[in-house]
């Protein structure tokens, strides 16, 4: 733990040296050029190049995903600058670390020999990630500078969707025949001079590339080198298929602690493999996407984009927002009267919806959990509802009577206390079942369950919230 908090130390020492460095640049310049001084150009350009080496040498000794991190955290203006320092040989790794979004602004900075100069550097693999993101005659380009089989790859990996084992595999293995002894195999990765990174294993295949199973390593430093490959592969190895999704795979590579694994087509002919590193990226990336769906967010969105496009990206949910707000301000519209008589429930009102909201999004964070997990199917849905209802209905009670008890000692009416125990429970009740349906419904009419699913819990418990107490209210005290 101590190394992971030093090593993220040292990245925002690294970010801060940066923006000193940019800004010295730019301050140092600024003054010399008000000067009037002889051969002030001379002076100006020596400057000027002094710094950026200055800055040029800090960024040669930081890994990519250490400048993809710096250059996510500047504003557009220093960030292109910063960008035009990075050696041309490092772009395409960079390019790969970086998010989508600070991605797009990169790649709109540089022409087409550059782009191609990038991702020349890249694996056929890693250019499948790039490519979507490259100018349509920078790709064609590409494409035909690749030779045939790396080109019949790319095209093949361009041909699966996102979400997909497809997408993720890559092409970079070793592969073995059975029928040669371990010393033969020892020899021939010697030969070879390196391995994949993240290779646990090596994949056993016949003539015709069929997968016949995998050998892992460890076996191979154990056993007598005299044995065959036949005798010592596990011939049960866990494979997947390109269409498979990518959650499936990744439930998988936690479920059974995998480092790596072939990807075979129809014909159990070996096509790639799947590793851990790409594995735990497409995790990531979900995690985050979750979270911005959850906010109301269609998209991930570059820190210093420009205000227009982050608007655009969200005024969807804000809209959807703005009219259940308007809902919930009819229904308080609808008890003015009662209001207008016992003041105490303008101010009591809130602390009933706000807490109904909050146990709603705790039930759907869980639902949308189970969902994304395949721990939720038809058989348990009537139990979970159950469940969900016994939580809530416990809580409403105790912290129900706890505001209820709050709201005496306030305003001294008993009758006040039980509305506010009673209204508690039943809002909190409302919650659990929107908390429960909302997620389901969603995933039943094929819509992604995490996508506003806070603004439509959120919506639903103000507005019920409002309606259950101001009703009980207009009931029991008037």
């Amino acid at each position: 733990m101590a190394d992971i908090q030093e090593s993220k130390e040292s990245l925002q020492e690294s970010l801060q040296q940066v923006i000193t460095l940019l800004s010295k640049h730019r301050l140092v310049e600024d003054l010399i050029h008000k000067q009037d001084m002889p051969k002030q150009q001379l002076v100006e350009t020596l400057v000027h190049k002094q710094n950026l080496a200055e800055l040029q040498k800090k960024l040669d000794t930081l890994h990519p995903a250490d400048v993809a991190y710096i250059l996510e955290a500047l504003p557009l203006e220093q960030r292109l600058d910063v960008w035009e320092l990075v050696k041309a040989e490092r772009d395409g790794e960079i390019l790969l670390e970086v998010s989508d979004a600070v991605r797009q602004t990169l790649i709109a900075d540089m022409d087409s020999d550059e782009l191609l100069a990038a991702a020349e550097q890249l694996d056929t693999d890693e250019l499948a990630d790039l490519a979507p993101d490259l100018p349509k005659d920078v790709l064609q380009e590409l494409l035909d500078s690749l030779d045939i089989r790396n080109r019949e790859r790319l095209q093949s990996a361009l041909g699966y969707e996102d979400d997909t084992v497809g997408a993720l595999m890559d092409f970079d293995i070793v592969t073995i025949r059975e029928d040669i002894t371990l010393e033969v195999a020892l020899r021939y990765l010697r030969r070879i001079g390196g391995l994949p990174d993240h290779t646990d294993k090596l994949f056993v295949v016949d003539r015709y590339d069929i997968l016949r199973g995998v050998l892992p390593l460890k076996r191979m430093v154990v056993n007598d080198l005299d044995a065959e490959v036949a005798d010592i592969m596990a011939d049960d190895a866990v494979v997947f298929h390109p269409e498979d999704e990518a959650d499936e795979a990744a439930k998988a590579f936690e479920r059974y602690d995998l480092v790596t694994a072939p990807v075979v087509d129809a014909n159990n002919k070996l096509v790639g493999r799947l590793t851990v590193d790409t594995v735990m990226d497409y995790i990531r990336e979900e995690a985050e996407s979750d979270m911005l769906s959850m906010a109301g967010l269609r998209e991930e969105e570059d820190l210093f984009s420009s205000v227009w496009k982050s608007v655009q990206n969200r005024w969807t949910w804000l809209a959807i927002n703005l009219v259940t707000a308007f809902v919930a301000s009819r229904v308080i519209g609808l008890f003015e009267d009662s209001i207008e008589k016992i003041v105490a429930l303008a101010a009591l009102m809130p602390i009933v919806a706000g807490i109904g909201g909050n146990s709603g999004n705790q039930t759907t964070t869980m639902i949308v959990r189970g969902l994304a997990l395949g721990q939720i199917a038809s058989h348990n849905m009537k139990s979970l509802l159950k469940k969900e209802l016994g939580v809530a209905l416990l809580n409403g009670l105790l912290w129900g009577s706890v505001l209820g008890v709050v709201a005496y000692a306030l305003y001294h009416n008993i009758a006040l206390g039980l509305v506010m125990t009673g209204a508690m429970t039943l809002n909190l009740l409302l919650a659990a079942i929107m908390g429960v349906m909302i997620p389901l419904v969603m995933t039943k009419v094929g819509r992604d369950p995490a996508v506003g699913s806070s603004v439509l819990i959120t919506a639903m418990t103000d507005s019920g919230g409002f309606f259950i107490f101001l009703g009980l209210a207009t009931i029991f005290l008037l």
